[in-house]
């Protein structure tokens, strides 16, 4: 048997985040770790369907603190309730543990230091909280600052730091100048392909339809960061690249991560439905609000081609989970998707206009062909660049250099 780990995060929902922890849980598991989650929030009928029938151990603790104060200061009630969560597990749950595999938050960091037997702590930066948030006005300027401050600090403090891609150890780099001797090491998330071995439908029923042979799939959190007007924009403007006949064989499906909790998601997926009607290409649009693993299998399985639209993404595990599933991917030309994409060969690298997209979008309406030889080319581009088992043997080989084991 190997080191326990006990994996903290915010929130076990179905982002890219929470992917990275199941899977890394599972890979560790795997290699004969005993793995616990803790987390602040936790719902069986919102997150990955490991979380249910993998028969690791997940804990809740602290989801009655509040996720924002009047639907403001997120970051700070984050904090806390991550803060709590550690507090909690060192002093009051009794907790047997080796090692610490935290995430998104390091604020929690300092309490496994204070423990009388403290234990060694893996922090995996997906990005600096830092930069995901503007700075429009003073007050958040002030707001933010000590934050900020607690972000750099408590991420020093970690005996590991990882991080997902190559551009994110840049970034990591350029934003913690206090952490400028520190060299992240880069391991890029990973796709369990057991979890894409199973049967798929051949078709999306009542989704798309009938006819329409062309779709173009989007899979994003239905979050304004992500972009997914220039999906809408790209559309409408191929629509008037096309004759009627290949317009009408055109659908997009707009499938996006969906939290009633989450204000910006109410918000944005109706934005995104008046946006689709003022174009007029609402008829061309299927709006999907979350889905469960099997179904998005079956979504990449039918689908042409992926747009993935979010710009200096930190990596992002959707275009390598499409390219596995023998499906293109047109991305934005910058961040974690210039790593995992080769342009012209699994896929499109354009920059963040919809002409740019349209005219990627244009060549797969053209040439039916391409499908097939770009997906085969990314099928085998997964396959040999994220492995699930290089992926194990990396975050292991990390794990036992902080407890020691051999």
């Amino acid at each position: 048997m190997g080191p326990t780990v006990l994996f903290i995060h915010p929130d076990l929902g179905i982002g890219g985040a929470e992917r990275l922890v199941v899977d890394a849980a599972l890979a560790l598991k795997s290699c004969g770790c005993k793995v616990q989650v803790w987390t602040a929030h936790y719902d069986v009928n919102h997150c990955f369907s490991e979380t249910l029938d993998s028969g690791i151990p997940i804990q809740c603790c602290g989801d009655w603190l509040p996720r924002s104060i009047f639907g403001k200061c997120l970051a700070l009630c984050a904090y806390i309730r991550m803060i709590f969560l550690a507090f909690y597990i060192v002093f009051l749950s009794g907790e047997q543990f080796d090692v610490v595999f935290c995430d998104q938050v390091s604020a929690c960091i300092p309490v496994f230091k204070l423990a009388r037997n403290k234990k060694p702590v893996l922090f995996y930066c997906h990005f600096p909280d830092q930069l995901l948030t503007q700075r429009i006005s003073l007050i958040k300027k002030i707001y933010r600052a000590p934050i900020d401050w607690l972000e750099e600090t408590t991420t020093g403090m970690a005996d590991c730091i990882v991080v997902n891609s190559q551009f994110t150890a840049k970034i990591f780099q350029e934003t913690f100048s206090s952490l400028s001797h520190l060299k992240p090491n880069v391991l890029y998330p990973s796709l369990n392909v057991r979890n894409f071995e199973c049967n798929v439908l051949d078709d999306l029923g009542e989704l798309v339809p009938k006819g329409r042979e062309i779709i173009f799939l989007s899979i994003n959190r239905y979050e304004r960061k992500k972009n997914l007007n220039l999906a809408l924009e790209s559309l409408c403007v191929l629509r008037d690249k096309l004759s009627t006949v290949d317009w009408e064989n055109i659908h997009l499906i707009l499938a996006g991560g969906y939290d009633e909790r989450v204000k910006e998601n109410v918000e944005h997926y109706e934005e995104l439905k008046n946006l689709a009607a003022n174009y007029k290409i609402g008829s061309h649009i299927t709006f999907l609000r979350s889905f469960s693993d099997k179904e998005k299998l079956d979504l990449l399985h039918n689908c042409t081609c992926i747009l993935y639209t979010p710009s200096n993404e930190h990596f992002g595990i959707v275009p390598v989970e499409a390219m596995y599933m023998k499906c293109p991917v047109i991305a934005v030309n910058s961040g974690g998707p210039l790593e995992s994409i080769v342009d012209n060969v699994t896929g499109f690298l354009c920059p963040p206009i919809a002409e740019a997209f349209s005219e990627a979008m244009e060549k797969f309406v053209k040439d039916h062909t391409l499908k097939t030889t770009m997906g085969m080319s990314g099928h085998a581009r997964v396959k040999e660049k994220f492995s699930f088992e290089a992926f194990s043997d990396q975050i292991y080989h990390y794990i036992c250099m902080l407890t020691g084991y051999q």
